[in-house]
Parts: structure tokens; sequence; C-alpha cells
């Protein structure tokens, strides 16, 4: 009974942030940004995977933008038909088009050239959307399998970045359904601070 659970949840959380306005997210988005600085492993990191937020969900842009005045090299995902992540460079608000994927909601993709979906595993740190995370590190995605797909081809590739969720702190809740497949996140950001799940 577990996706049957997931789609709950799932409609539950986006109901709450459906309520939010966009200044929420930016300042959100701010107080992420600063958070998520200053986890060792992002400054480390010489290759960070991330996304460009949209809607309601908690903003990325400040983020993105400090990374790479940090000359950390950014890798933003272009949705491909079957749902799989293609990845091209950011280099700034100018390097990214705005696609419509159907009916779906429009994304911000890199405009550049396409590095391939394998571009993923040379990443240090992975930054995963999601609309919750539980005391397991167990994430909550948003059903299209996208970065499931990422998770797979990073484990068949041998490889294991550090996997940070970005949330907002109502989103840290006491259990998500898992399946089998499902892998934990080895933190999450929200704007009040960092968690850490060793188990993962």
């Amino acid at each position: 009974m577990s996706e049957p659970d997931k789609r709950t949840l799932r409609r539950e959380l986006l109901t709450v942030r459906n309520r939010l306005t966009p200044d929420d997210a930016d300042a959100t988005g701010r107080a992420l940004a600063e958070r998520a600085l200053e986890l060792p492993e992002l400054a480390r990191a010489r290759t960070v995977a991330a996304y460009v937020s949209v809607g309601s969900e908690p903003g990325t842009r400040a983020l993105l933008d400090a990374l790479r005045a940090r000359s950390v090299r950014v890798l933003l995902p272009a949705l491909l038909p079957d749902n799989d992540l293609d990845w091209g460079e950011y280099t700034g608000p100018d390097s990214l088009a705005r696609v419509q994927h159907g009916r779906k909601t429009a994304l911000f993709e890199p405009a550049g050239a396409r590095l391939g979906p394998d571009a993923v595993t040379g990443a240090d740190v992975v930054l995963l959307p999601g609309l919750a995370v539980d005391a397991r590190g167990m994430r909550l995605g948003r059903g299209g399998g996208s970065y499931d797909r990422v998770l797979a081809r990073l484990e068949r590739a041998g490889v294991r970045p550090r996997l940070v969720v970005l949330l907002y702190d109502t989103e840290v809740v006491a259990h998500v359904p898992a399946e089998a497949h499902d892998k934990p996140v080895h933190a999450v950001v929200t704007p009040s601070g960092v968690r850490r799940f060793p188990g993962a």
C-alpha cells in the first residue's frame, strides 16, 4: 500500500506549498543558501548537480549563484521525453531557458550543450528536490521517477556523491512511505538548519 500512501502525502504537502507566495519561496531560498553553504561537503565540492526551483518549491537561485561565485561547476537537469534527466552547465541566469513540457509546469533548464545523463556521476554533491524527508533520510519525491533514475545511475557507476534534499522546515516528517528501490539521503537543508542522516 506504499504508493497510495505516497500519493496521499504528496497531495497534503503540495496543498500546503501552494498556499505560499513567491516572496515566501525567495526568503526561504536565501536562508537555504546560507545553511547549505555551511555544509563541509559543499565547501569541498568541485562539481555540484543541482536544479532550478519552480513555483512554490524552496528557492534555489541564490544557492546556484553562490556556488558559481565559489568557482564550483554547477550541473542542472534537462527533462527528457522518458522522464530521465540530461545535464548541462549553469554559468549564470543567462544560461537558463524556460522549457514547457506538455501540460506540466514549465522548467528552467540549461540552454547550452547537453552533457548526457551520465554527467551526474561526476558530481561530488547532488542536491535533490523533494516534498518531504523522514528521520531515516527517506525522501518523498513528486512521483515522476526522474531522480530514482539518477540515483540508480549513480549506484551502477559505483560512485557515492553526497545526497542532500532542500525542503521547508515543516517537510521534515515522522515517516515517509518507502519502497525497496528508495534510497536515503545524507542530509536535509531547511531554512532553520541542517540535519544529517548517518545511516545513508
